[in-house]
């Protein structure tokens, strides 16, 4: 089987290939050694400029604008689908995507079409040509892969008159694409160390970047728990006028794991209790989440939105977020996850120990921008086996070997081998990973992307 990424896929749908291939050759952050991080580079004045000249299609349908280390992704569909379950026609734009581009602005759940892609880059093109000449005129480049997509996305759910839109921020918060907008909510997940060469190398810097997208007057809901970066966000909020609910004080949940599957009961003061609330995501790290969006969904609802509680529980118990501990039946059962930093590979470990397969071999690549010394300490002991290997499509990939150092002085006595080639790593994984075992494949988005069309693709043989 040969390995195509995300990014070389085509489809064979002539127009959508095109597009995609535009798209893909702009200016992209998500695939250089190096991530900028300035106001120089990530020009949030142009990127106004841009959407107003598309027509100020953010201000089509209310706003939930998500930040956070991690937990965005997961909470945006979560907010989603409970909206969705409501009644309401709910557009959603993620990043990055696993297999193709369209999966970065999907409308209740369901991606683009690659004809609406391709209608969509026609829409924007001569825009950004425009653009492109000013900036070229000024010495300067031009909009970016992200801005884009950015626009698009917007454009994409307007014309397609959602009622609602959540948007996933891509880095940091201030200065990102997608802070443009003027929200009905601001939803900040958690802060924990990641992108420190652009954002800092302190949780409370981390929070003033992430922090960048509280506006003026607009309630802010915060699942950040230290005590650090909370007390940032709180004088952010307190600053701009915002009300600010907080995990911990105005909202808090009970976690409870279960074979069967897990649920949480969420607590608001003064209110009512959701018990048991089935959860179709695993984890204790997804019922934090879920409690975030439940919040966001209360904020709506206090705003005049009508969101039943048939609708919240539907949601949260049948919502998907591929690559997020995806579960793929087998003989061993595979695990994708595209944990990626320190605070995401503790929550998956902490997710995995309480399973009962043993032994577990990790499949692992990771990005050279990343602690990956802190991953493979977070990583390594709930497994036996661990297989390093090198991610094929972008260039941020650690070499093998490099890593493999690094996760035998992290773990010395356990069994480390390098198989560089994905495909390879994977097949190797399952001749030394007994049936009642498990294999986890993690450390890198792009691993998962990689890889996740060749395991879904046994499982369904």
């Amino acid at each position: 089987m040969k390995l195509v990424g995300p990014d070389h896929a085509t489809t064979g749908e002539p127009r959508r290939d095109a597009a995609a291939e535009w798209l893909l050759g702009r200016i992209n952050y998500e695939r250089t050694q190096v991530v900028p991080y300035g106001e120089r580079q990530l020009k949030l004045d142009r990127m106004r400029q841009f959407v107003t000249a598309l027509g100020s299609p953010d201000t089509a349908a209310p706003i939930v604008h998500i930040a956070g280390t991690k937990g965005k992704g997961s909470t945006a569909a979560m907010v989603a689908a409970m909206l969705t379950a409501a009644g309401y026609r709910t557009g959603v734009f993620s990043s990055p995507h696993l297999e193709r581009l369209e999966e970065r602005f999907a409308i209740d759940g369901i991606a683009a079409t690659g004809e609406q892609l391709a209608e969509l880059v026609d829409t924007v093109r001569p825009v950004v040509d425009e653009f492109d000449r000013r900036a070229a005129e000024a010495g300067e480049d031009g909009l970016t892969f992200f801005d884009i997509t950015t626009a698009i996305a917007l454009v994409h759910f307007a014309q397609q008159q959602c009622a609602a839109m959540v948007l996933e921020v891509g880095l940091g918060g201030r200065l990102d694409s997608t802070n443009v907008c003027l929200p009905a909510v601001s939803v900040i997940t958690s802060i924990s160390f990641d992108h420190t060469k652009q954002l800092g190398n302190t949780l409370a810097s981390i929070a003033g970047e992430k922090a960048g997208i509280i506006k003026p007057g607009v309630p802010v809901v915060s699942g950040v728990v230290p005590t650090e970066p909370r007390n940032v966000i709180a004088r952010v909020a307190l600053n701009h006028g915002c009300r600010l609910i907080e995990l911990g004080q105005e909202f808090e949940y009970r976690y409870h794991p279960s074979k069967k599957g897990d649920s949480l009961d969420y607590l608001v003061a003064g209110e009512p209790p959701l018990h048991n609330v089935g959860l179709a995501l695993t984890g204790e790290h997804q019922a934090a989440n879920a409690a975030v969006s439940l919040a966001v969904i209360d904020e709506l609802v206090h705003q005049g939105w009508q969101v039943p509680e048939t609708a919240r529980r539907d949601a949260l118990r049948t919502v998907r977020v591929p690559g997020r501990v995806e579960l793929v039946p087998g003989e061993p059962v595979t695990v994708i996850d595209t944990a990626h930093n320190a605070a995401s590979a503790a929550a998956l470990s902490a997710t995995l120990a309480a399973r009962c397969e043993v032994p577990r071999t990790l499949v692992v690549s990771c990005s050279k921008d990343k602690d990956f010394a802190a991953i493979a300490e977070s990583l390594v002991p709930v497994f036996e086996r661990v297989i390093i290997t090198e991610y094929q499509t972008n260039p941020r990939v650690v070499p093998a070997e490099e890593l493999a150092e690094v996760f035998r002085t992290v773990s010395p006595n356990v069994a480390i081998e390098v198989v560089t080639n994905p495909l390879a790593a994977w097949s190797r994984a399952k001749e030394i990973t007994p049936t009642a075992g498990l294999i986890c494949i993690t450390g890198s988005f792009f691993l998962a992307a990689e890889l996740r069309p060749a395991v879904l693709g046994e499982s369904h043989s």
